[in-house]
Formats: structure tokens, sequence, C-alpha cells
């Protein structure tokens, strides 16, 4: 049988095998928010299906496809899909593409998500950068014997999502007229939404928005020394700050609702985004 290493280096040789050159930067695509692959120029498609060992996403909004080619004048990997604890998978197959894209040689990674609001300023529809997250109520994706290739036992986790690069974003923000907030993820196991009185313990914790993913990918490139801008969109207010129920329907009106603005902002973002 396999180890985990092996699966990488499997899928990784793969897919480096069919590709011209190292990407610049990888990005995650959230829930609703895959149509930014469709502006992907000169692509190279891979199913995951057809990439070995690779998981593959069973969520709707998520089609399961990496993507390689330009964007904003930069070459990227595209992940059209991703991988959720709640789907069944452990923790190190939820980060198995964030390794992947290390394993390809890229260092800088944009992470997407579709959160729901916790603060009470946000409104459904904004864009959060994420300076931060809680994620010690989840299984760890490093727990297990340490991957030396990528990082050390005990990695510092002070600063998971680059100064840099949100510095950057702020200023992509400002340049476009796009108004933004930023503030801290806090990570959920799911699928259940959260109920009232976890989203205000959440509050009290400090958190901003709250999601399914993200943190645990943060995590894996943190530990392999990537550059994380973490990147959500609001849409809707978690459980308890209105008075109606949550729906995945509702996620997914919201992220095409903001398709376009998003859009603009992530190609504002990788055109300047220092690598």
């Amino acid at each position: 049988m396999k180890n985990y290493f092996e699966k990488l280096e499997l899928a990784r040789n793969y897919i480096m095998n069919k590709l011209p050159g190292t990407p610049e930067i990888g990005m995650v695509l959230g829930s609703g928010l895959g149509d930014l692959a469709g502006e992907i120029r000169n692509p190279i498609e891979f199913d995951y299906t057809d990439i070995p060992e690779f998981p593959v996403s069973t969520v709707k909004g998520h089609a399961g496809k990496l993507i390689y080619g330009e964007l904003s004048g930069r070459t990227v990997l595209a992940m059209k899909g991703r991988f959720h604890y709640y789907e069944g998978y452990d923790m190190q197959t939820a980060v198995f593409g964030i390794r992947i894209m290390k394993f390809l040689g890229i260092n800088n990674v944009i992470i997407t998500n579709a959160a729901g609001g916790i603060n009470e300023n946000f409104s459904e529809g904004c864009l959060m950068l994420i300076s931060d997250h809680i994620g010690f109520i989840s299984p760890s994706p490093l727990r297990g014997a340490n991957i030396e290739e990528f990082g050390p036992r005990f990695p510092d986790m002070s600063e998971i999502y680059s100064k840099k690069h949100i510095g950057t974003a702020e200023v992509c923000a400002e340049e476009i007229g796009l108004s933004i907030e930023k503030g801290v993820y806090c990570f959920a196991q799911g699928p259940q939404y959260e109920t009232p009185a976890e989203i205000r313990a959440m509050r009290i914790m400090g958190a901003d928005a709250v999601g399914m993913s993200t943190v645990p990918e943060a995590v894996a490139a943190n530990h392999a020394g990537m550059n994380v801008l973490g990147i959500s969109c609001i849409t809707n207010m978690a459980a308890g700050m209105l008075d109606k129920p949550l729906s995945h329907a509702e996620v997914m009106e919201t992220t095409e609702r903001v398709r376009k603005r998003f859009m603009q902002y992530i190609k504002t973002i990788i055109a300047k985004l220092e690598v």
C-alpha cells in the first residue's frame, strides 16, 4: 500500500509532466466562485479523477478541476473545487491539493471561501481579507508523522496570512473602488451550520466570520513555507443573527450576485502580487 508521500509524488509527477513551467501563484476557489477559472487563458485542465491518487470533490459548486494557465499576466494553477473534512476526508486528504502546489514549486497561494458573517457590522455579499483564524477546535492537518520535505514538526503560526499580501490586496481594493472588510475566520467542522449559541461563543473568541474550509489548507501552506492570502465572501449572516434559516442555496445565490466584483478583485490582486 502506498504511503501518503508516495501518493503526493505520483500526483505531482503526473501534473508536472504535462505543464510547460512552474506556476507563479496557486489558487483555491471556494463555493460558487469557480467561474474565475474560466478567465484563465491558454488553459491546461486536469479532471481530479484523472490525476493519480488525487481526491475528488463531492459538493455542489465544486467542479473538481485543476487548471493551469495565464491570468492577469501571471501563470497560475487553480483548484476549481476543494476537499472538506465534512465530506468524510481526513485532514491530510483535505490539504492534498495545497501540498501538490508546494511540490510543484508554488510559494504563493490565494485561498477563497464562502463564509457566514459573525461581525455585526458585516453585510451579505461583502468580501473579507483574512487576517488570522481560529482553528484549534478541529483536528490538525499536521497530525501524525511530520513530512520533513514540507516543514518542521512544530511550525510557528504567528503569521499564517501574509501581511505583505494583505497590504497588496488592500491597495488593490482601493484602486478599483471596492470596500472590503478584514477579520478573523473561524473553522467549523460541518456539514451542519452552527447553532446560535456556537456563533455567540465564536464572537466572544474574536471571530468575524465562520466557514468549513480554508484553515486546514492555510495551516498546511504555512507549514510548507508558502505565503497565503485568504479571502472570504460573506454569503450570509450566521445563525441567530437574522430571523431566517440558513441554506446552501442562499450561499450560491449570494456568490452569484457578487461574482463579477469578486473576479475583478482577484484578477487585480494577481497582477500586483509580489511572488
